[in-house]
Formats: structure tokens, sequence, C-alpha cells
């Protein structure tokens, strides 16, 4: 299979930035004891009714998998803007799958090599400072199937954004926007949990939530083992509509592209 092939050569690529990922694991480090530090002067002068321990779970877990929110195909996007993409029009595979095994790949390793040696560190931090361990057993094992649906969520969320480059050569207005929406509604600029339980309702069934506040929320409690199934679905639905939404505007795109360069 041409995309599974092309999924290991991207996960080798990856292993090859260890100077990048040792970078990355410090940097997010510190952002997350500044978060982490912030939220307790927060409960210092108005205490909240979510444990400031579940709080700095929320925010070391969102940390540890950053990469997984906002690594990019920068090889693509340049081949969309020097005219490259050309020669891989011309491979006889499907262009959206062959680049969602990349970048699926790419986030992939990168959030391994980062989330490790980060949850490592972040146990070993006092309480209430560091992450805690999980609400249950059940709730930790139903916690890996939903970080991998909520993978494959946020790749076809990327190939959307890598659609729309397609069309204005110029990733930086619609990535950004895009980014930006997915920062704030997956709870990683602020935590859902700490949203109001009307706007939960809403914010918690769209697809940005999908990638890591749901299994944030399975590993912390905040969603009991047995509603799994359910967080599974919805994530699952959003997988589907996000495909075939970034399929559609691939193929129609391929149709009217005027390829830049020579």
């Amino acid at each position: 299979m041409p995309y599974f092939t092309v999924f290991k050569m991207r996960l080798r690529m990856e292993l090859q930035y260890r100077g990048a990922m040792i970078g990355g694991i410090a940097c997010q480090m510190f952002f997350g004891l500044i978060l982490v530090a912030l939220y307790r002067a927060l409960y210092e002068g108005s205490p909240q009714s979510l444990p400031i321990e579940s709080v700095a779970t929320y925010v070391w877990l969102q940390q540890a998998f950053f990469r997984m929110m906002l690594a990019s195909d920068t090889e693509l996007v340049d081949k969309i803007r020097s005219g490259d993409i050309a020669y891989d029009m011309c491979r006889p595979v499907d262009m959206y799958g062959f680049y969602y095994a990349r970048i699926m790949a790419q986030k992939l390793m990168g959030s391994l090599m980062r989330a490790v040696p980060m949850l490592v560190v972040a146990f070993l931090l006092p309480k209430g400072w560091g992450i805690s361990l999980p609400a249950s057993v059940p709730g930790l094992l139903a916690t890996i199937p939903a970080l991998l649906l909520g993978l494959l969520c946020v790749c076809a969320l990327e190939n959307i954004t890598v659609a729309f480059t397609m069309k204005t050569l110029d990733p930086r207005g619609m990535q950004g926007l895009l980014n930006l929406l997915m920062m704030t509604l997956s709870g990683n600029l602020f935590p859902l949990t700490l949203f109001p339980e009307s706007w939960q309702k809403v914010i918690t069934f769209l697809p940005y939530a999908q990638l890591l506040d749901a299994p944030i929320r399975l590993y912390t409690g905040g969603y009991p083992p047995h509603e799994a199934l359910w967080i599974y679905g919805l994530q699952a639905f959003w997988v589907v509509i996000l495909i075939a939404l970034g399929t559609w505007m691939w193929n129609a795109n391929k149709k009217r592209m005027i390829v830049q360069g020579g």
C-alpha cells in the first residue's frame, strides 16, 4: 500500500529532528508551568467548582499533545506555492489520501516524542502543579481510542486548510483563522471545563472539542467511562464529515488548479 509506505517514511523522518524535539519539550514545559501558575493565582482569588488538580492535569495533557494540534506539512505548502505540486498530481495515488497519511505520521510521531518525556516530568511535580493519576483504569483505557480518533479529526482539519491554500496560494490568512478556532474551541487556550454549562453544550459538540478536550475529560473523569461509546461515535461522525468535505475540496481544486511557477 503506497499510503502505508509514505506513513512509515514520514515517521522515520520525524525521528531525525531530535534537536527540535528537545526544544519543543523545554518550550511546552515552560508554558505549562506558566499556565498552571496563572490558574493557581486565579483559584486563590476566586475558587472554582473544578479542583485545581483537574485543571493542572488538563493543562499538562494539552501541552503534551500540542504538536498534534499545530504541526503542518510545510513541504506541501511550499509545493503549492512553487508549482511543484504538479509532479505529485502525476502520482498513481489519491492525493488526499497520500498527504493525509503524511500529516498523520508527522503529528503522531511528533506528539509521542514530546508527550512521553513531558508527562513523566509532569507526574513528578508537586500536587496541584503536575498531572494527576487518571480518575479510573477504565477511563484511562477509554482515553487511548479517543486520542486516536482525535488525531484522525485534526488531520482532516489540516487537509481542509491545505485545500484553502490551493485557492489562495498563501496559507497565512485561512490557516491563522482556523488555528485560532482550533486553539480556542479545543480547550488549548482556556480549558473548556471552565466555560459556563450552557456554552459547553454547544462547544463540546463541535469538531474542535473532539481533538483533545474529549480524551482529556475521559482521563480526568469529566466524562464517565460508560459514555465512551457516545464520545467515539461523535468523533467518528466528525471524522467522516471532515474527510468527505476535504476530499470534495481537493478534487474540486484539481479540476480548476492553475500551477504557478515554471
